[in-house]
């Protein structure tokens, strides 16, 4: 084990020379077969409102940067890692979004787990992730930005750009992303309006959408791989007609499944009548479109769960 570098200072040791951890964080590496790397923040330097005690204000982050000392770290270990051809495991310990882009494309690293506060037991619930004692299955409840250049100032109220509905640049780590150690496939899906089932290819006949009603998706899965595993089937709405709609998808129902290795199973998956509508300016829910694509998946219809081969199924419902 190595300190590696202070949360946020330069140096551990107030006369000791900057980066004071890093020979010892290399030795540690060096004496490793696979290189645990812990970064992340606390409560002095993320929070809910600031406090003018600490420097660093507690409050809202300046950027979506980890502090020089940890980024000196990163670099520091990836580099030595990727020339000595050493795994690297990156823990990610905050409570918000960052910049892990250095860690993504770097070849070393294998695995990325976004942590946030896990408490007394977080270690325990890592390391039987870590062995395969368990497979992980969470889901990012929040968009990873490449930079806060994305993200519309801070006085602008408007909704451009923000969050994983409204945002238009390619997301580093899109809101619903996450892996397990299983290989879980979504074989089918079709869309149940209380009357009668319709396969997502033959739905062509219009349905009747009420506000207050409940439609069911039923979803068939299959779990290819070795690990047993838990995973979230998710379903996003996106509406092909109305410009009331938002411009990107919205998730509108989600279900956690348990897969056995090798098994299959089937789910119903619950989405409100509320899903299709949309606000008018008057600020009232209103049917403003006769088409909708449901995708249906264990990650969101976006490009970075589609180039590992995630690509939703879609269900086109019409409205009569």
């Amino acid at each position: 084990f190595s300190e590696g570098c202070h949360l946020y200072k330069d140096k551990t040791e107030n006369l000791a020379e900057d980066n004071d951890r890093l020979s010892e964080a290399l030795t540690v590496a060096e004496n490793s077969d696979v290189i645990i790397l812990v970064l992340g923040l606390d409560e002095n330097l993320e929070g809910e409102e600031g406090d003018t005690g600490n420097s660093y204000a507690s409050g809202d982050k300046l950027d979506l940067e980890f502090p020089k000392s940890q980024r000196v770290l990163l670099e520091c270990l990836t580099e030595y890692a990727d020339k000595e051809k050493k795994p690297i495991v990156l823990v990610n310990m905050t409570g918000s979004a960052m910049n892990l882009l250095k860690a993504k494309e770097a070849d070393c690293v294998k695995a990325i787990i976004q942590a946030w506060y896990p408490g007394a037991e977080g270690g325990k619930a890592f390391a039987d992730i870590l062995f395969g004692k368990v497979s992980p299955s969470g889901k990012l409840p929040v968009t990873f930005y490449d930079s806060v250049e994305e993200l519309s100032d801070f006085e602008d109220y408007s909704m451009k750009g923000r969050t994983y509905r409204f945002m238009e640049e390619k997301a580093q780590y899109p809101f619903g992303f996450g892996l397990t150690y299983g290989d879980v496939a979504i074989n089918n899906a079709c869309f149940d309006d209380g009357e009668k089932e319709r396969l997502y290819k033959d739905l062509d006949a219009g349905i009747s959408i009420l506000e207050n009603s409940w439609y069911n998706i039923k979803v068939g899965y299959e779990n290819r791989g070795s690990f047993d595993t838990d995973e979230v089937i998710e379903v996003y709405i996106k509406d092909e007609d109305s410009e009331l709609g938002v411009p990107n998808v919205s998730l509108c129902g989600f279900k956690r499944i348990f897969c056995k290795a090798k098994d299959t199973g089937e789910a119903l998956v619950r989405i409100p009548g509320k899903a299709f509508l949309e606000y008018d300016e008057e600020g009232k829910r209103v049917l403003d479109s006769k088409r909708f694509i449901l995708h249906v998946g264990f990650n969101g219809p976006d490009e970075v769960s589609k180039s590992l081969g995630m690509k939703p199924l879609e269900i086109e419902v019409r409205c009569s």
